[in-house]
């Protein structure tokens, strides 16, 4: 029991890292390709979203196991860094959307004139 609890505190730190890293990587990646521009990066909000959702579920299910075992160890540590890379995960995701959106209203308005 507490080997799952071990795996799932693992998972969330994984996803919950991966979650905050795609964004930036998207928009980094976008410098050296002529192919996509910076508006391109947006794709990556559903990941980044996902992954955060991801890491959240794994970090509760990882201190529900962990509380139910009497040798928890470190997973509750881990599953709590997983829970906080989650959640920045998510904000990240929905700062990212929320300039993708004020961008195409400012588009919007500056095209309308």
């Amino acid at each position: 029991m507490a080997a799952d609890g071990s795996r799932a505190a693992w998972g969330s730190l994984v996803a919950g890292f991966v979650s905050v890293a795609v964004l930036p990587a998207a928009v980094y990646l976008t410098r050296f390709s002529g192919r996509y521009d910076l508006l391109h990066a947006g794709f990556a909000i559903p990941v980044a979203a996902a992954l955060g959702v991801v890491a959240l579920v794994l970090a509760r299910r990882a201190q529900r196991r962990t509380s139910i075992s009497i040798s928890g160890g470190g997973a509750g540590r881990t599953a709590v860094a997983g829970r906080v890379l989650g959640i920045v995960g998510l904000c990240v995701a929905a700062s990212a959307l929320v300039a993708l959106g004020v961008y195409e209203l400012l588009s919007y308005v500056g095209s309308s004139d």
